[in-house]
């Protein structure tokens, strides 16, 4: 088989019928260009939503959970034990809401090279006081190195830096917190514990996450703060946030820290489930979109192609008569639509870059996401790869029926019907 001269049939049939090629490669074009276009915005989309709520939350949290006595009377009975039981006398238990032996395990923790870091958090509930206004919330005493490591928890502060938490009895506060007390960085806060303690704070800082139910609540002050608000030893410490090298692994390395400290324990695909299936939801909607619009494009070639057998059959019986075989035929067709494939496929690729750029500049300002400049965009190089191969894989397809059409023509009956 001569595919030097078969490549050469091709290109002169493809020059033939021009028009349709070129209509038949745009459509693969187009094809490609939007799958990346979309494929690409839906990703820079989920990383934007993750960067919100997932990446804010831990790979694994260490905490005490308030839950119920798990040795109720009737269970330690041994006439009753087989039996099913619907009593329950004794109340949850107040362990505390400390991480018992705290520092040990979080150098345990530290040690360990599955672990990108370990961020100790005092989290307690609050009265935020400003003149006669009460507020609900949550100060959240932080090892700031470590906080802004994991979760870059900098970026969401608006004014102030982090770094202002080293002062003594200073706090960041949310956005929302500050509008409805009428506070301004510089500005004294009065916060009241759930023991009636009250404590000044210097407002250094406004932070702005984006989440209504997160900013109207929110403060941020370092760990020694928190401690002394609350009254407690610097050994005092309620949640020990962790993040991994391999987040996938949280799930099995969550029952082995709980196993392992005898401490309860929650890994952040528990605690974001309804969360990551929206991501994958809308995942699954970009790529069933782009391949939709590919398979449209496939469709196009096989009508063109088809069309193609019909009007070059006095050509096809030539070619047959003059000796080449069926096979070469169908290499001829087959080469027909790899061509258009490739040139709409490379084209399509860079379109898809092109309106991607486009796309990754035109401003996208909201007060709800302070860190968002432009409508996001993710260059990824496997939506490119998965774009071409996809492309190939159906215009091969599409060019197959019409080059096993092709190869069957009986050159004799051709050139008697004329």
């Amino acid at each position: 088989m001569n595919f030097k001269l078969i490549l050469n049939i091709a290109f002169h049939l493809l020059k033939a019928r021009l028009k349709q090629t070129i209509v038949a490669a745009v459509g693969v074009t187009f094809g490609i260009a939007m799958f990346i276009t979309l494929i690409s915005f839906m990703g820079g989309l989920n990383e934007m939503l993750d960067g919100l709520m997932l990446n804010r939350t831990p790979h694994i949290l260490l905490y005490n959970e308030v839950k119920p006595s798990e040795n109720q009377p009737l269970s330690l009975s041994e006439e009753y034990k087989n039996h099913t039981k619907f009593i329950h006398s004794i109340k949850p238990k107040d362990r505390g809401k400390s991480v018992y032996n705290s520092q040990s395990i979080i150098k345990v923790l530290k040690q360990d090279k599955r672990i990108i870091d370990v961020a100790p958090k005092v989290t307690a509930s609050v009265l935020f006081n400003s003149g006669t206004i009460e507020i609900s919330g949550f100060v959240n005493g932080i090892d700031m190195l470590a906080e802004d490591k994991l979760f870059k928890i900098s970026d969401y502060i608006t004014e102030g830096k982090i770094a202002d938490l080293a002062q003594n009895n200073s706090v960041i506060i949310g956005i929302g917190l500050a509008n409805k007390m009428l506070l301004s960085k510089g500005d004294i806060i009065k916060i009241t514990t759930s023991n009636g303690d009250l404590t000044p704070l210097k407002i250094v800082g406004i932070s702005e996450i984006g989440i209504a139910e997160i900013d109207n609540v929110m403060s941020y002050t370092s760990l020694a703060t928190a401690q002394k608000i609350l009254g407690q030893p610097k050994s005092y410490i309620t949640d020990i946030q962790v993040n991994l090298y391999d987040k996938e692994s949280a799930v099995e390395l969550a029952k082995e820290f709980r196993k392992e400290f005898n401490i309860d324990t929650i890994d952040y695909q528990t605690a974001n489930a309804q969360f990551e299936t929206g991501s994958t939801v809308r995942s699954i909607i970009s790529y069933s979109v782009g391949i939709v619009l590919l398979i449209v494009a496939g469709f196009g070639i096989y009508n063109i192609l088809n069309m193609m057998i019909y009007e070059k059959m006095d050509s096809i019986a030539i070619l047959k008569a003059t000796g080449f075989s069926g096979s070469d035929v169908k290499w001829i067709f087959i080469s027909l639509s790899i061509i258009i494939g490739l040139t709409g496929g490379i084209f399509g690729l860079l379109f898809g870059f092109i309106f991607s750029n486009i796309i990754d500049v035109i401003p996208f300002e909201t007060t709800s996401l302070p860190t968002v400049k432009t409508y996001p965009i993710v260059y990824n190089i496997i939506y490119y790869i998965i774009g071409i191969v996809f492309a190939f894989c159906t215009t091969i397809i599409a060019g197959l029926f019409p080059a096993l059409k092709a190869s069957k023509v009986d050159p004799v009956e051709i050139i008697r019907g004329k």
